[in-house]
């Protein structure tokens, strides 16, 4: 019978740890999240994110500016935060408004690299590259890694998979694992014959953003599988890259969508948030 990997359940067993540490605290963490624009759905997330800050003792900061914001606001807001000492963590929501689509790395790259608890920078990035292991990490592969583990901590020498290469998410997975000793194909839009990569890998992570991409003939016989892909149907209904019900034939493990690793997302951002805090120089 196929494990349902209850992402959750695990966010919140890593949020109470994360709750206890802060409150033995003297100094809280502190976490800037800067709002561009009136977009739905990060207006959803950010909201999520300060909710889960208060529920662990996280202090939060919320900084909206209007849609129309240019560059030297967005940049201004950034350098005030990277200065402040009661914020550890600055997080700019992605994606900006489409006029700032062309400068939105090189806010990104503004954040200190100590506050940069999405793990975008350069530094934070070269460092996951080389494996040191004071960087920050981005909160999903981070957030995955943690999911894989709850069902088989030694992953040595297993093959995994990683559907899709973005800076996001693709590339930071795909070196997460490598430094679990697996052997890692990162497989994409260009990759031939992807089916049958697919199906040669222990651990098969999807994170493309394609609904029910991911078949059961795509998936080796008790492979654990991480869907990463959120995407909504014309009924209305969420589901991600990996087609769930015929998945749920075959794999040893998957998790589902909703519930799976979303909630993670959120947890690995306090968490980073604590590092910040614990290594902050300020």
């Amino acid at each position: 019978m196929t494990m349902l990997i209850n992402g959750k359940e695990i966010a919140t067993q890593l949020r109470e740890t994360l709750k206890t540490q802060i409150e033995s605290m003297d100094k809280k963490p502190g976490l800037a999240v800067i709002l561009v624009g009136d977009d739905p759905a990060s207006h959803v997330y950010v909201k999520g994110k300060i909710k889960a800050c208060e529920s662990v003792g996280v202090l939060s900061a919320e900084h909206k500016l209007l849609d129309t914001a240019t560059f030297d606001e967005i940049a201004s807001v950034i350098t005030t935060l990277n200065t402040d000492p009661t914020l550890h963590g600055v997080l700019l929501q992605l994606p900006l408004p489409d006029h700032l689509s062309d400068v939105q790395e090189d806010l990104v790259q503004m954040i200190h690299p100590e506050k940069d608890v999405d793990g975008l920078t350069t530094l934070n990035a070269g460092k996951l590259f080389l494996g040191h292991k004071d960087g920050l990490v981005p909160c999903t592969p981070q957030g995955s890694l943690l999911l894989i583990k709850s069902v088989q901590e030694d992953l040595s020498g297993l093959h995994a998979v990683v559907l899709g290469r973005s800076n996001l998410f693709g590339k930071p997975m795909a070196q997460l694992l490598l430094q679990e000793n697996c052997t890692v194909t990162t497989a994409h839009s260009r990759t031939k014959h992807i089916e049958a990569i697919c199906r040669q890998a222990d651990i098969l992570i999807a994170a493309v953003g394609r609904p029910k991409m991911v078949k059961k003939d795509w998936i080796k016989q008790g492979a654990i599988v991480i869907d990463v892909g959120i995407n909504r149907l014309d009924t209305g209904k969420l589901c991600g890259d990996v087609d769930f019900k015929e998945a749920q034939e075959i794999a040893r493990a998957i998790t589902p969508v909703p519930g799976g690793v979303g909630p993670m997302t959120i947890a690995c951002l306090l968490q980073n948030t604590l590092r910040a805090s614990s290594n902050s120089r300020l």
